[in-house]
């Protein structure tokens, strides 16, 4: 019941995703389970960290990574944050707890010349399917926006003439990004064969299947991940390393981090950080022309 409360709270409060909703709700009920089967004298709302400590141990056991384990742990400490501000417990039991370690992960970005690559070649259909597909992945390029985003994307949300998308991202949050020239071509290209194909009926979503139903998140990634296989060597080809190479390539070219940070949707300017990695092109770039001895 308190797990139900929890994850109602998310949904109405917070505004979390469903699929946010079901990792949170999937990691409460591993830990109940594991209550369950190894202590009969706790419930959920009432353990303590040592309770904690051995679910933690047994997931190292199963060979979880130490990300993995520290997200299902900030799992249950939203939900124990939840409980004290509720009253039903006083305190967290994880209010002293120290995520494990682990490397951080470089995501390594498209290339300028990969993506170009593939938006230059002839690898796309020139039927409905091709034009969807190669304007999904120069959508991800030229706005940086997020999977889900660009699945939930309402034809209103695009104005041709303002020349700007707007996109509702995570928590309700709304940005509007700016078209660019080749963006527009391209979305324009994909609205005349869409009215051709379905005979100038309307859809809710920009983006339709060649059914005209709304477009699968197993659709989109395969889309990017076929697609990329043809240009890049590279072994992550999601279409978050595309959001991944817009922020990147904007920074590398001078952009300023406040302004993609508004661009990407982030709350906070450490989650825009992450993609802040300099290239070494751009590094050695930078060396030449500012140390003093260099010239």
């Amino acid at each position: 019941m308190l797990i139900e409360k929890f994850i109602e709270y998310l949904q109405i409060e917070k505004k979390y995703s469903v699929n946010t909703l079901h990792a949170y709700k999937k990691d409460l009920a591993e830990f109940q389970e594991f209550i369950y089967e190894n202590y009969d004298k706790y419930v959920i709302e009432n353990v303590d960290y040592k309770v904690i400590r051995s679910w933690i141990v047994q997931l190292v056991k199963k060979n979880l990574s130490n990300r993995s384990i520290n997200r299902k742990v900030s799992s249950l400490k939203s939900f124990y944050k939840f409980l004290v501000k509720t009253d039903t417990i006083s305190s967290s039991p994880l209010i002293a707890h120290s995520p494990l370690k682990h490397s951080k992960k470089i995501q390594v970005p498209f290339s300028k010349d990969e993506i170009g690559a593939l938006l230059d070649s002839d690898f796309f259909n020139s039927d409905y399917r091709g034009v969807l597909q190669k304007t999904i992945i120069s959508f991800f390029y030229f706005t940086g926006v997020r999977r889900i985003e660009l699945i939930n994307l309402k034809a209103s949300d695009v104005n041709m003439n303002s020349k700007t998308i707007r996109v509702m991202g995570k928590r309700n949050k709304e940005r509007i990004i700016p078209m660019l020239p080749r963006l527009k071509e391209s979305i324009n290209e994909y609205l005349k064969i869409k009215s051709q194909k379905f005979n100038h009926k309307l859809h809710e979503h920009l983006f339709v299947s060649k059914s005209g139903i709304k477009l699968t998140e197993k659709y989109v990634y395969r889309t990017v991940n076929e697609y990329f296989k043809l240009v890049s060597p590279k072994v992550k080809k999601a279409p978050h390393v595309l959001r991944h190479s817009f922020a990147t390539h904007l920074i590398n070219e001078g952009a300023d981090i406040n302004s993609v940070k508004e661009l990407l949707g982030h709350s906070s300017l450490s989650a825009t950080q992450v993609y802040s990695h300099t290239s070494m092109e751009r590094i050695k770039e930078v060396f030449k022309n500012s140390h003093p001895r260099a010239k």
